[in-house]
């Protein structure tokens, strides 16, 4: 008989390939001051040959601000790039290119790690910058798990199923103040509600949407909420908040009900509790420091 551990991964297992996805081979690289930064989708330099002197198209490789490529970190060389990708968001925008704007700047991180400036949320997709993202997993006492049915109106995934809490680390934040944030904007929680959270894991997705390439770096954080702790959604952004047993989140899982992002998070903090997690309550695998 196969235990429940198995059966959840064998569930999450079957749409681990989901995540693990390929740029489309007609994208280019993106280059940014000369670090690879992403994967530009196969329409969008078209609106990139406005920008002579700064952004030069070669076959396979858009470069922005070559001249800048082997300078140090500056603060002249983050305003250089950011003024630069903000007038290049701009373009897009008005070309009907970005799904909607978001007004919120996100860090514009290298493969490597460099920190080269910021750009705004909507336009990371056509560009393949990759984001970085935050989920925690709710418990209570008993063993249930907080879930948050996304509004409708979303233009990710709408009414589909999520983690109690998740957002992009937006410019400058660390994932523990973005998730901070998130809590209260989603579900009405205060720092000491997540006092006793843990970090669970990382995993990377990486697929196409829409509206280009999807690289998002997801950190899970897992923490328990006693009894007298009720979330409540402060942002309009969710419409449902429920417990569900873990059985439940597997048959909506296999059902597709949860975005990607939420089932893969859900899997690593499985993964991170079991045997405890699936047999007994995970508050005592929870209850640890952040």
């Amino acid at each position: 008989m196969l235990h429940i551990h198995d059966i959840w991964m064998n569930v999450f297992d079957s749409i681990s390939a989901r995540a693990q996805v390929d740029p489309p081979p007609d994208s280019l690289r993106l280059r940014i001051a000369g670090h690879d930064c992403g994967w530009v989708a196969h329409d969008v330099p078209r609106w990139l040959a406005a920008f002579p002197g700064e952004i030069l198209l070669e076959p396979g490789v858009v470069h922005l601000l070559p001249e800048l490529a082997g300078t140090p970190a500056s603060a002249g060389r983050a305003q250089a790039v950011s003024e630069l990708l903000a007038r290049v968001a701009t373009a897009l925008s008005e070309a009907g290119r970005l799904n909607g704007w978001r007004n919120e700047l996100l860090d514009v991180v290298a493969e490597d790690g460099t920190v080269l400036g910021v750009i705004e949320r909507a336009s990371v997709r056509p560009l393949g910058i990759a984001t970085h993202a935050v989920h925690l997993n709710a418990w209570t006492d008993s063993g249930q798990l907080w879930i948050a049915q996304r509004s409708f109106t979303k233009t990710t995934d709408p009414g589909m199923w999520d983690t109690l809490v998740g957002g992009l680390v937006s410019a400058a934040e660390t994932p523990e103040s973005a998730l901070l944030r998130e809590s209260w904007e989603e579900a009405g929680l205060l720092p000491h509600h997540l006092k006793d959270g843990r970090r669970s894991g990382q995993f990377t997705v990486r697929r196409v949407l829409p509206e280009g390439y999807q690289v998002e770096h997801v950190t899970v954080v897992d923490t328990v909420l006693g009894p007298e702790v009720v979330p409540e959604n402060q942002d309009g952004e969710v419409v449902a908040l429920r417990t569900v047993s873990p059985e439940e989140v597997l048959e909506l899982v296999a059902d597709g009900a949860f975005t990607l992002e939420a089932a893969l998070s859900m899997k690593v903090s499985l993964g991170a509790f079991a045997p405890v997690s699936l047999v007994a309550s995970p508050a005592e695998a929870a209850r640890v420091s952040l």
